[in-house]
């Protein structure tokens, strides 16, 4: 199983000086993948241009959102250029991990029915892609610039619903799950790979997770202030909204072998703590060479 690192790009206060050294210390690290997150109504960056951040001081790590929300993004067409110029930019390095979404009040902001949302969705992503689709006639593309990569980038599709599961089938080269145990992950896992074969795709999806970490002697208190916040709408106390993160290496190393166990491809680690002496603290703390 692979290990990637979130981009703290969506921890308040962080500068784009901290992500871009960020994605230097990941790359060195050898984490296999630098990752965002996406929200609307929230001081965060956006997660493409955090990427095309970590693009220009990087050459080899792979640049995942996971996940962005395209229907917080306009239309198709113009995410779909955004999303392959970036590939290109990078070498074709870009997995675009998509979801749903779950806050109202981001797609009150965007202007989208957030009761459509999965029928819009759909939508969209037939649309980009169609234009990402190799037209020997016009190798430039007539409406959007052409990916990195044939086809496009490889689409992941977050979500633990039936119609994720529809969704990573139809659109997609695997499934992410944004939340949850590992136990969980293998139930869903297990229905994305029976939902392949019974479509008739051929090889196998592509299956990560994504989870929270904070190392070091505040590690709980960044967990509790963070996620606290970013998981407000939840309605949960942030003492138990910090449960989500493994705040020592024990923990680190706990959850990498459960989902490990459980058939997970690459697991994406988020800081709840910015310090640049975190990436480290990870690659150490997950056994990387």
């Amino acid at each position: 199983m692979e290990i990637g690192i979130g981009l703290p790009s969506t921890i308040p206060g962080v500068t784009g000086a901290l992500i871009r050294d960020w994605a230097r210390d990941a790359e060195r690290c050898g984490f296999g993948a630098l990752s965002t997150i996406d929200r609307l109504r929230y001081p965060s960056f956006d997660p493409l241009t955090a990427l095309a951040g970590a693009a220009a001081v990087t050459e080899k790590i792979r640049l995942t959102t996971s996940v962005l929300l395209p229907l917080l993004h306009g239309s198709a067409a113009g995410l779909a250029k955004q999303v392959a110029s970036l590939d290109a930019l990078s070498g074709g390095r870009v997995v675009l991990g998509v979801g749903a979404g779950a806050r109202k009040d981001d797609f009150d902001l965007a202007g989208v029915d957030f009761s459509q949302r999965g029928r819009l969705l759909d939508e969209q992503l037939a649309r980009m892609r169609d234009l990402w689709a190799p037209d020997p006639s016009d190798p430039v593309g007539p409406e959007t610039r052409r990916p990195g990569g044939p086809g496009g980038p490889p689409i992941l599709v977050g979500g633990t619903a039936k119609a994720a599961v529809r969704r990573a089938v139809t659109y997609g080269a695997g499934w992410i799950m944004g939340g949850g145990s590992p136990e969980q992950f293998g139930e869903t896992a297990q229905a994305v790979r029976t939902a392949w074969a019974d479509a008739g795709r051929s090889g196998r999806p592509h299956l990560a997770a994504l989870g929270y970490y904070a190392l070091g002697p505040d590690a709980r208190r960044h967990a509790v202030d963070y996620l606290g916040d970013y998981y407000s709408f939840l309605g949960a106390p942030p003492e138990a909204l910090a449960d989500m993160a493994n705040v020592d290496e024990q923990a680190v190393r706990g959850v990498v072998a459960a989902y490990d166990a459980a058939g997970c491809d690459e697991l994406l680690l988020f800081p709840c703590d910015p310090s640049p002496d975190q990436v480290e603290r990870l690659a150490r703390a997950a056994g990387l060479p």
